[in-house]
């Protein structure tokens, strides 16, 4: 989710969007937008690519208006701006116009440093995007969503809809908004189950559930359907080893302990606790070891270290599922 520091005022005279996460840097024009146009409905807002920012056009941009006009100007990939817009830009940030915000979208990287730098240095106000790369962040911000509109979700219905959707923040965004939208009372899994249930079955953690759980027919099946609908091979791999680890660490720590203090201590939120302890149902240290093999084995197999990906996988599902079935013998 996108982070402020304490100058939190939407119509300050420079904001600093920074980072890759493409839905969390537009809300951050949005919101500048929203503001300037709650202040004055006329304003006039220009929305910039690199290329159309040449030496000079900022100046023009942003000289007084006869008609003292509020204005916001969008300047996107501003690490990609020419060395002598730059310098336009520098010279800006240590003198803005009044009634003008001026809204950069930074990629955050080594490239245009400077420029960041200085906007940092002159006291604009900063907002955070980071690319969300881990489930648990994509979780933390589908909880956001809901609480955003006031509605509850169950931890359980959250996970659920991470699961069956992705790592595209859009389309969770959207599908929160649909499910508020359709559905009274509190959000549960059942009900992301049945809005979602084509693609909940092309999960990677569908395929990493039915794995764990040594149900390797169904684990196949669900790998299979995944695959030939464009889930990525690395993600499947990533589903996999998540679900091995979770049983591993949950067999290794203090028996008797309560979920609470167990999801503190491991990292899970507590629901998920009563989930990998019905799965490890049968794991053994050995067998852990072994599933954690064969994971690293199709990792390296799906990133290019073998001629059939599908086939990687399918190996691993496989010795995940009887390695999950060794200790009930």
């Amino acid at each position: 989710m996108a982070r402020k520091t304490t100058t939190d005022d939407p119509l300050a005279p420079v904001t600093l969007a920074v980072g890759q996460e493409e839905l969390l840097l537009d809300r951050a024009v949005q919101q500048v937008v929203a503001a300037a146009r709650a202040a004055d409905p006329d304003t006039d807002v220009r929305d910039l690519m690199p290329d159309a920012l040449q030496p000079g056009t900022l100046a023009e941009l942003t000289s007084p208006s006869l008609f003292a006009e509020r204005k916001v100007v969008v300047v996107r990939n501003a690490q990609d701006l020419s060395a002598d817009t730059i310098k336009d830009v520098k010279g800006y940030l240590g003198t803005p116009a009044e009634e003008i915000t001026l809204v950069l979208l930074h990629a955050g990287g080594a490239k245009g440093k400077g420029l960041l730098d200085a906007a940092r240095k002159a006291g604009a106000r900063e907002v955070v995007c980071p690319k969300m790369t881990k489930p648990a962040d994509r979780l933390a911000f589908v909880r956001s969503e809901f609480r955003a509109t006031g509605r509850s979700a169950t931890p359980e219905a959250c996970q659920a809809l991470v699961d069956a959707i992705g790592s595209d923040l859009r389309e969770l965004a959207s599908a929160v908004s649909q499910l508020v939208a359709d559905v009274e009372g509190t959000i549960d899994e059942a009900v992301v189950a049945r809005y979602y249930t084509g693609r909940a079955e092309a999960s990677s953690f569908t395929v990493a559930d039915r794995a764990v759980e040594g149900r390797a027919a169904e684990a196949l099946e669900a790998l299979r359907w995944a695959v030939s609908t464009g889930v990525p091979p690395v993600l499947i791999t990533s589903a996999l080893a998540q679900g091995v680890r979770s049983i591993g660490k949950l067999a290794s720590a203090p028996r008797g302990a309560r979920p609470g203090d167990l999801a503190r201590e491991l990292g899970m939120p507590p629901w998920k606790i009563d989930r990998v302890r019905q799965q490890m149902r049968g794991w053994s240290a050995d067998g852990v070891a072994i599933a954690l093999r064969a994971v690293a084995e199709a990792d390296a197999g799906v990133k290019g270290g073998g001629d059939d990906p599908e086939y990687a996988l399918e190996k691993a599902v496989v010795t995940i599922a009887r390695a999950a079935r060794a200790g009930r013998r």
